[in-house]
Parts: C-alpha cells; structure tokens; sequence
C-alpha cells in the first residue's frame, strides 16, 4: 500500500513538471516575441504592480506560474502548496547619475541648469523569464504603466524644466528579473554663493532624491557600486559653469514629520570665470584710475586738460560700474564689487581733489614782483621756503626768486610797505 502511495506521487510529479515545462517552453520559445513574453508575464492573474517587489514567494515569479492557474491548484500531492502571502523585504534601488550638460545663463543669479540621466536598478523577481528566450533583456518601454516603479522625486533644488525638454525614458528587463530604469532630468538648481566676495566664490549646488510614498523600512536608496563622484559624458557640455568638483553621499539623518525616509543627495562645486570679470571690471578700472594720475604731471595752471581728464575718467568709471552692476545679484551686504567700485571712485575723486587744491592755493598768492624761471612752480617753491622757514636752516642761495618767495612768506608786511 505504501509502495503504491509513492509510486502515485512519483507520476503526479512527472506529470505535473512535464506540463510546465511544455508551457514555459510555449511561452518563452524562441520565436516569441518581446512583446508576447511581457503579456504572459505581465497577466493581471501573474503580476500585481500593487506588490512592492521583491515578492517572497518562489511560486509567484519567474513568469511560470500564478496562484490562480489551474495548474498550480490541481497539483497532485503537493503538500508544501501553501496560501501566497506575498511577504517582501526591503527593496534596494541603486542609483546612478550621468550628467549631460552644464549651463548658467544667469550666474550672478545663482541659478545653474543641470540635465542628466538617472539610473535607478532594482531586483523583482515575478519578471524573471527562461534562458530558453532569444532576448537577453525586454525593451518594456510600452509597458512601464504595468510594471511597479519606485516613485522617486527631487528636492532641495530650484525647480523643472521638463514642461519644455520633455522627460525621456528606458525600461529595460533581464533574465534574472533585474530592471533597469533610465529617464533624462532637467532641473534648475538654486545655488548657494558667498556673495559677499563675488565673483571670488565657488557656488555649491546641491539636490537630493528620496521616494515619496515609502519609508525606509520598505526602499532604500544606495549609489551603485558605492560611487563617490558623479560620471560625465563624453560629449558633456558647459555653458558658462565650471565644475570643480562633485560628490555623491548620502542625506543627513534628520527627524521628519513624515517619517524617516532613504534620501541620496548630490552636491555641485562651480567656480566662476574670473578672467571675465578680471576683462570687464578690473582691467578698465586700473586703466581709468592711472588715467586719472595723468593731471600729477601736468603743470598746475593747465586747467583745461586737468579739468578734461578728471571728469572724464570720473563719468567712464561711473558707466561702467553702473552697467556691470546691474548685472550683479541684489543684496544687503557689502560685497566685494562695492569694495572695488568704492576704492576706485575714491582714487578718481582723490586726482580731481589734489587738481582743486593745487588750483586754489597757486591762484591764492600772485606773486606780481617775481620772475620765475622756465619750470620753476610758485606752489613748489612756497612749500619748499616753509619747510627750511621751519627747520630754522640756511637756505642755499640757487636763485633770486626763491629768496624773494621766502621774504614774502616770511615777513609779508615788510614787502608790503
């Protein structure tokens, strides 16, 4: 009796796998197409996009059986058939980013464009299929309204630009259940800049993915293979950004109303072209502050060419500070541009000041009696009495005209009368 019991099981067993390996061969034949595999894996009565994968459930993948399928609920002697409970574990997506293109239209505005393309790679294995198929992966791009996908969203960044380059995908599906999710961003990030030192600051950009509906008990976000630095394209474009460096960490663990979620966050170190700004500011305020110590070497009646040169380089200095600083951010605080304006526009108004002075004090005193040499400047040779007037020392007798100046500065009434 129990021999025969045995003898039973034994044929149900070969029977029962004999059936399904003549349907899996009729499924996933070589002659099937990607398409037909990803109906019959994708069947409402095989696959629920509900479940959170990885479903822990051997009879409930692989694209072989379903627990409605008659054939699994007419096995014969199989003991171990059990309800599916569909248990799971924590699902791991790795992630990785591909940066396409760079750009910064604006950068005084601290907004930087990046476009890249996010790889996101999990394991599920109800999509695994047999090795008897001639795809070594199914292109599932028609099918991605079927198929669980983790809800991944941005933060910590400036804003979309999707409604204008529109997001492009890939969906892919391996033998062994691993699908592999593409899709090409656009974001515009808000940057964070010390202004306070512009153009002298290196901008930090920064932005972060997390899911948006599970926590970390359900999904966890890693980079794939552990990468601390971002990959660039080949053909990686830049449009006034320079990236100095990247780095790709995980967020910091912080309390959240909502709950404690897995977060990735990428971070964006530009630097900023200063020979531009070295071509545009600076350069032109030497040339118009040195330009302005021109009237130094001029003779100090020559008031035409004095008067001509201090207002010219103070009104050249004034649009052209005032051109560049509409461009610059707006803020409260002193930056380093309005150092570099102030110091300048003080050297220019210096020049025309000493042009004023030297002016007022030759023009105070004519001296009607004296006759001055081809070079000689009464103001010079006034200051030049005073100062051996005050050091009580003999003054070289090298001219006439410098004793009278000194008579005069010395006893004024005496000449007078």
């Amino acid at each position: 009796m129990g021999w025969s019991c045995v003898v039973a099981r034994a044929v149900a067993w070969f029977l029962m796998l004999t059936r399904v390996s003549a349907l899996t061969s009729d499924i996933f034949a070589a002659g099937k197409s990607d398409k037909e595999i990803l109906d019959n894996l994708l069947k409402n009565s095989r696959y629920d996009k509900r479940l959170l994968p990885p479903v822990d459930d051997p009879e409930f993948c692989c694209g072989l059986t379903s627990p409605n399928d008659s054939l699994a609920q007419n096995r014969v002697g199989l003991s171990s058939l059990r309800p599916r409970s569909h248990n799971r574990g924590v699902l791991t997506v790795n992630v990785s980013v591909l940066l396409l293109s760079l750009a910064s239209p604006d950068e005084s505005s601290l907004k930087y464009e990046v476009e890249f393309l996010l790889q996101q790679q999990w394991y599920d294995p109800r999509l695994r299929y047999s090795n008897q198929s001639q795809y070594d992966y199914l292109n599932a791009i028609h099918h991605h309204e079927d198929i669980w996908l983790p809800d991944t969203y941005f933060i910590m960044h400036g804003d979309f630009k999707d409604p204008i380059i529109p997001m492009h995908f890939a969906l892919r599906i391996y033998r062994n259940g691993t699908i592999n999710y593409l899709m090409r961003r656009h974001l515009i990030l808000s940057c964070q800049g010390r202004l306070n030192i512009f153009p002298f600051d290196d901008p930090l950009c920064s932005f972060a993915l997390e899911s948006i509906s599970y926590e970390q008990s359900a999904i966890t976000y890693v980079w794939k293979n552990d990468e601390d630095t971002l990959r660039k394209s080949p053909s990686l474009t830049t449009l006034n950004a320079y990236l100095i460096q990247n780095q790709t960490i995980p967020c910091p663990i912080k309390a959240s109303w909502r709950g404690n979620y897995s977060c990735l966050k990428v971070d964006l170190i530009f630097t900023r072209d200063r020979s531009f700004y070295f071509t545009t500011v600076f350069i032109p305020g030497i040339i118009l502050v040195t330009s302005s110590f021109i009237t130094f070497w001029l003779e100090w009646n020559a008031v035409p060419a004095r008067v001509m040169i201090g207002v010219t380089t103070m009104l050249n200095f004034f649009t052209t500070s005032n051109g560049f600083r509409s461009t610059l951010p707006v803020v409260s605080n002193l930056t380093a541009m309005n150092v570099w304006d102030g110091v300048c526009m003080c050297f220019i108004y210096a020049s025309l000041l000493e042009f004023v002075c030297v002016n007022y004090v030759g023009r105070k005193r004519p001296l009607h009696n004296v006759v001055y040499r081809p070079g000689e400047n009464p103001v010079t040779q006034e200051a030049m009495a005073f100062l051996h007037w005050a050091t009580d020392t003999p003054q070289p007798e090298t001219s006439g005209a410098v004793s009278d100046v000194t008579d005069q500065t010395i006893c004024p009434h005496h000449h007078m009368t």
